[in-house]
């Protein structure tokens, strides 16, 4: 589904991605953990190609883009409407409601009808648990539920990869729960997903593997129950020893 050879990013003179080399099958959910800076945030941003990687290659679900050479808009589009991002900040239209919010991708960006994307918007919306918030606009819902409708919008734009940036980050403790149960549920539809995250538990409870990334390479890479019960790798040790 996913495969990533040699991955580098430089903003200047500070390299951020030191050749990352990963593959990850069609299902799995694959959590990455790490200190901050160490690159986590920009590997999920370059599969998005809202950053341009300076080296490498990323393929996903059978598009492949190669970043030695000038790469054509044409290609990034294709690639990236093989997935969609859920944000640390839920980036909605203040101006729109949670059903208008949830329609607007697929109107633009797959020209689907407005009677066809209010449908999918009012399915998805009714599927993490806003079916009676529809018509509410951002400022009218709690920071679970906006990031609730931001995980709706990257659904309605069908991708075949989910990715998710720290997505309970800026939330309240107490609405924390609400959003993981959202993704939980999701995980168990089968589809792939790549999580930067804080939490524990839930890499834990849902990941199929967990990635430990530091200083811009991947330090470690195991199931959950080893990874945080016998972490081969002392930096991965002291990561977690910190964390838990």
């Amino acid at each position: 589904m996913i495969k990533i050879n040699g991955l580098h990013k430089r903003f200047g003179d500070l390299e951020v991605l030191k050749g990352i080399d990963l593959e990850i099958d069609q299902g799995k959910v694959v959590v990455v953990i790490g200190p901050s800076g160490s690159g986590k945030t920009t590997l999920l941003r370059c599969l998005n190609i809202l950053e341009v990687p300076s080296a490498g290659s990323i393929s996903i679900d059978g598009q492949t883009i190669d970043f030695s050479k000038p790469v054509p808009k044409k290609e990034v589009d294709l690639i990236r409407r093989k997935s969609a991002m859920v944000f640390q900040h839920y980036n909605l239209f203040p101006h729109m409601t949670a059903l208008q919010n949830v329609m607007e991708g697929p109107m633009i960006v797959q020209q689907k009808s407005k009677e066809e994307a209010r449908q999918k918007a009012t399915q998805l919306l009714t599927k993490v648990g806003l079916g009676d918030k529809l018509d509410y606009y951002p400022h009218q819902l709690s920071g679970g539920q906006q990031q609730r409708v931001g995980i709706a919008r990257a659904l309605a734009l069908e991708p075949k990869v989910m990715l998710f940036d720290e997505p309970t980050s800026a939330l309240d403790p107490e609405l924390v729960g609400e959003v993981l149960q959202v993704m939980k549920d999701l995980a168990g539809t089968g589809i792939t997903m790549v999580v930067v995250t804080h939490e524990m538990r839930f890499a834990n409870d849902v990941a199929s593997e967990v990635i430990f990334m530091d200083q811009g390479k991947i330090v470690e890479r195991s199931q959950p129950s080893e990874m945080f019960t016998n972490p081969k790798e002392e930096r991965t040790r002291q990561f977690l020893n910190l964390i838990q």
